[in-house]
């Protein structure tokens, strides 16, 4: 029998205060995962009863342990944020004997193929039905870049469709450097997310600045509700602190490469703007590598 690293591999799903609403279960098992998925919670949900009697896999970790290895960046006292289900998603994986983990958030819709094999943009009946082979590629990049991690791509990062700039990219056989919401990691392979909001931005930038690498790659893409829309998860947090705020923590990781913009037309809000010639060293082609003669 052939070996597949998803043969020791699981889909870790985080997941507060939903007990009764988790889209990702259908939304995986509908693309065609057939593998184990965990339930991620803490042990200060209030649902968490209604989470052991509804599903079977739910794993609940000390948020305090978390809190205790995570670096916030600022003195606030609530718990109530991702960053703690994420840091501890590598000791959870060591613990229940996993190889390869995905970490996913609770609320995806669907899954959808970017393009073809050629790279054409694929415009109507994207939708993906075969998950358990994607998975299975992710993980041989992620093992053979030696990537921390490697992510779906996201339905934002294609306004524009084929003249976005992420698929531009694509085909020209570039990556993207940015790693966010979704997150395939190798448990012996571990980091560390910091900022108590937009944690995933600030991982990337600052980890990216130190040559680590943490990739999009964008052949496949996710797509989830609105933020802000369901109630539970982060939702609460964003509506508090609002999206200047959230980005801010980008900020004050690297100011050298990340500052503040307003996006969108119809209902602009403040969001993060990465300058990426300051902030990740270059990878460069191997054409480009000098050969010295002996």
């Amino acid at each position: 029998m052939t070996t597949k690293l998803t043969d020791n591999f699981a889909v870790f799903i985080l997941t507060h205060g939903r007990s009764g609403n988790i889209p990702t279960i259908k939304s995986m098992r509908n693309v065609g995962y057939t593998g184990k998925i965990w339930l991620i919670i803490d042990d200060e949900d209030s649902q968490m009863d209604e989470y052991k009697k509804n599903y079977e896999n739910v794993y609940v970790f000390c948020k305090e342990d978390a809190r205790k290895i995570t670096d916030t960046q600022d003195t606030g006292t609530s718990k109530a944020a991702v960053v703690f289900a994420r840091n501890y998603a590598h000791k959870i994986a060591k613990e229940i004997g996993l190889d390869y983990f995905l970490v996913l958030d609770d609320d995806y819709r669907t899954f959808r193929h970017t393009c073809d094999y050629d790279f054409n943009y694929i415009t109507k009946d994207s939708g993906v039905n075969n998950m358990d082979n994607i998975i299975e590629g992710y993980l041989q990049f992620l093992e053979a870049s030696n990537a921390l991690t490697v992510c779906f791509s996201q339905g934002g990062d294609f306004i524009g469709g084929e003249g976005s700039g992420l698929f531009k990219s694509m085909q020209k056989g570039k990556l993207s450097r940015k790693a966010m919401n979704s997150f395939f990691m190798k448990t012996d392979r571990p980091f560390k997310f910091i900022g108590r909001i937009n944690e995933d931005v600030n991982a990337y930038v600052t980890l990216g600045a130190k040559g680590d690498l943490m990739f999009t790659v964008g052949q496949v893409r996710l797509e989830q509700a609105q933020t802000q829309a369901n109630a539970g998860g982060l939702t609460d947090i964003y509506l508090e602190k609002g999206t200047y705020v959230k980005s801010f923590y980008s900020v004050m990781c690297a100011p050298s490469c990340v500052s503040l913009m307003m996006m969108g037309d119809v209902n602009p809000r403040i969001h993060h703007k990465i300058s990426w010639n300051n902030c990740t060293p270059k990878i460069i082609s191997e054409e480009h590598k000098k050969v010295l003669l002996a």
